[in-house]
């Protein structure tokens, strides 16, 4: 996808984000998988349950876009693989969108759709906090929020291609521009103003780059990126400071990997052996309990509120033939 690195002059945000949401596409189905649209606290998000999973568990998943682009619809089959490697369903979180809605309304969607998961049963050791891109940054900025409120945290993170240094001084940034086929300097400059429109704005608060946080009490966090993309220096410090913090850590690069390369799921053996490591990684360090005799959190909710899930050839040929309905919180889906 290039639209985001050298979009067509005079295109409107509306028509780029419909392109974006296209990604859906790029990942194949992941089979014995099915999705339910939820209400998460106020927050618009998407249920991928794969079939046997572990009732009390569940992640947290936030899609990427910069906070500008994307939705709940782009990540569905790729939030569907990695829940289905992991064991467990997947809550897609369809946070609002800058410049409409700048920073910090993404992690505030976030922690809201959390503390819905805490609503209906979900131990916060039994959630995993996933995402890639922007989502990537996500997922760890909300465990921080938490222990910052003195809170308990989710059991486990996942962050893929995260964006972790606003100021955009990683060198990866310029050296990785004809690698990277999604994003360059130019995008990522509009995309920071699009998500942080305060003038008085410090780029280095640890409140938004990561890479200047305090990390300490993060719980176990595996982090993946591609060597190719101009965010590979963000992933690889991250890395780097979860282990000055000695936070439970793993790092991943994947060798000429491109940013948010978990759209190719199903289709690229490498991305498919990343995802794979996730789902271990989620696996060992979320908290199992045991099997509850009335289906768990999910199937309790499910009864109560009559949701309704849906096989995924089926949910493919009602999003072909219209589009998600979200006028209050963006311009498009």
């Amino acid at each position: 996808m290039r639209i985001a690195k050298s979009s067509t002059p005079g295109l409107d945000l509306a028509v780029i984000r419909d392109i974006v949401d296209s990604n859906h596409k790029a990942p194949t189905e992941p089979e014995g998988v099915t999705y339910a649209e939820v209400d998460a606290g106020g927050v618009p998000a998407l249920w991928c349950i794969p079939e046997g999973a572990h009732p009390d568990r569940a992640l947290l998943h936030l899609h990427f876009g910069g906070s500008v682009t994307a939705s709940m619809h782009s990540d569905r089959k790729a939030g569907g693989h990695i829940a289905k490697a992991a064991g467990v369903r997947s809550l897609v979180v369809d946070f609002r969108l800058a410049p409409e809605h700048p920073h910090p309304a993404q992690l505030d969607d976030a922690e809201a759709a959390y503390r819905w998961l805490l609503a209906q049963g979900y131990e916060p050791r039994n959630i995993g906090s996933t995402g890639h891109s922007i989502g990537g940054t996500l997922a760890v900025m909300l465990p921080l929020r938490l222990l910052a409120k003195g809170e308990e945290t989710p059991g486990a993170i996942v962050s893929v291609s995260p964006w972790t240094d606003l100021t955009l001084q990683h060198a990866a940034v310029d050296e990785n521009e004809d690698n990277d086929r999604m994003l360059s300097r130019g995008t990522l400059e509009l995309f920071r103003a699009a998500w942080l429109q305060d003038p008085a704005v410090d780029f280095t608060d640890p409140s938004i780059s990561l890479i200047s946080a305090d990390l300490t009490g993060l719980p176990p966090t595996t982090v993946h990126y591609g060597e190719f993309e101009t965010l590979a220096d963000d992933g690889a410090e991250l890395g780097r400071r979860l282990a000055e913090f000695k936070v439970t850590s793993e790092v991943h690069p994947m060798p000429e990997g491109q940013h948010s390369f978990i759209l190719g799921a199903g289709r690229v053996p490498e991305v498919d052996q990343a995802i794979h490591q996730m789902g271990q990684w989620l696996r060992k360090h979320l908290g199992a309990g045991t099997q509850p005799p009335d289906g768990g959190p999910y199937d309790r909710a499910r009864r109560q509120h009559h949701h309704v899930s849906r096989r995924s050839a089926r949910w493919e040929s009602t999003r072909t033939s219209s589009a998600p309905v979200r006028k209050t919180r963006r311009a498009s889906g």
